[in-house]
């Protein structure tokens, strides 16, 4: 049974851009609206007794997802926010290194560039290439940006623009070797492929329930090992710091005790949950999956381009970017919208240009079919030029 009638979104466009800000089906919106209303009907009740007990349960059905203590994560709105706090807190010195790969979130890139220019120290952004082809690869070129100056290494678990899987495990794993703090960008994760803490050992991880976990826009989380929690200052001082009846750690004070704001959409976790586990979610998820490596190869055929991965589920899970060899992403963006009505994003990656396609429980076979027979017209009329 399709699920497309659960959400949302307007059917009068083709929505094949998940990954960027996620999509909410009713049944996890309606929860997410009760406890709006609960917040406006009695907000001292609320913001004093009830939200902060309603938010344990909701950070204790995340932490159990997730395999980890809820004393160890703290709700944020979105990944970047989790990401400031580590950052700006992080305890550079003059020299010291950074290591990423040049395939991370944008946003995050200038995030971790302010903050190391702000210290004197060097953010590094190790080329990883395109196409890349295998997992040997990936740790061979990301480890030669290693110098004795590196002092954490921040990797995301799936990338946004290049919607690739990167073996973390590895890094981290190799990284506690090296005596590394190790800083993971899971914002794609949660629901999309396998995530469990315990095991991965990293000593950060952020991750966005507002993307393939479902949940209403604004709600993620902060992961930081126990042993480290007292390095990071607040974004924002409020009620947490130097609390007057302090809670279980200076590290829940400080970063989810923050005033007045509404929160509603943390409380939605144990409704996404359950509506992921009601509709056996590893099928669809699986199926969705299955997708995009039937599809990758010949949505590039289009353009006369390779995938820029191995088309396996070791790279891919319900994303792709198919290589575009365009010079103005926008144009082909805006003629997919307007002309077509498929909202699908098309951008830059430095030298290159990539169309990202997401396969979600709303996206059918037809769907993709419909995406590559405008691409193909839109290829063959002439309406974008393409690079010889």
């Amino acid at each position: 049974m399709s699920l497309k009638n659960d959400f949302l979104l307007n059917p009068n466009y083709l929505h094949l851009n998940h990954g960027s800000f996620g999509a909410c089906p009713k049944p996890i919106f309606e929860d997410y609206q009760r406890w709006q209303l609960a917040l406006e009907r009695n907000p001292v009740q609320f913001f004093v007794h009830d939200g902060n007990e309603q938010l344990h349960k909701s950070k204790t059905a995340l932490a159990e997802y997730i395999n980890c203590s809820p004393d160890d994560i703290v709700m944020t709105m979105n990944p970047s926010y989790a990401i400031n706090i580590i950052a700006k807190s992080l305890d550079l010195s003059r020299w010291d290194e950074v290591l990423a790969t040049n395939h991370e979130y944008g946003a995050l890139d200038r995030t971790w560039d302010y903050y190391c220019k702000k210290a004197g120290a060097k953010y590094v952004q190790q080329e990883i290439p395109i196409p890349l082809s295998s997992k040997e690869e990936f740790i061979e070129e990301f480890w030669k940006g290693y110098t004795h100056k590196t002092k954490a290494i921040f990797i995301s678990h799936i990338t946004s623009m290049t919607a690739t899987i990167f073996p973390v495990k590895e890094i981290c794993e190799r990284a506690k070797e090296l005596g590394l703090i190790t800083i993971v960008d899971g914002a794609h994760v949660p629901a999309h492929i396998p995530l469990d803490l315990a095991e991965l050992e990293a000593d950060i991880y952020t991750g966005a329930c507002h993307k393939w976990m479902l949940t209403p826009k604004g709600s993620s989380f902060l992961y930081v090992k126990k042993e480290i929690q007292d390095q990071f200052d607040p974004l924002l001082i409020s009620w947490g710091f130097n609390a007057e009846v302090p809670g279980k750690s200076k590290f829940l004070d400080y970063h989810q005790l923050q005033g007045t704001r509404d929160y509603s959409a943390f409380l939605t976790v144990p409704a996404a949950l359950k509506y992921l586990k009601e509709n056996d979610w590893r099928s669809v998820s699986a199926k969705c999956k299955q997708d995009i490596l039937n599809n990758y190869e010949s949505l590039c055929d289009v353009f006369d381009t390779k995938p820029i991965v191995p088309v396996t589920s070791e790279f891919l899970g319900q994303i792709c970017s198919i290589p575009v060899p365009i010079n103005d992403p926008l144009a082909l963006k805006n003629i997919l919208y307007n002309d077509y009505k498929i909202e699908v994003p098309v951008f830059n990656l430095r030298e290159h240009v990539f169309l990202r396609l997401s396969a979600q429980a709303y996206v059918e076979q037809e769907d993709i079919d419909y995406l590559k027979a405008s691409l193909e017209e839109i290829v063959s009329k002439g309406l974008i030029k393409l690079n010889p």
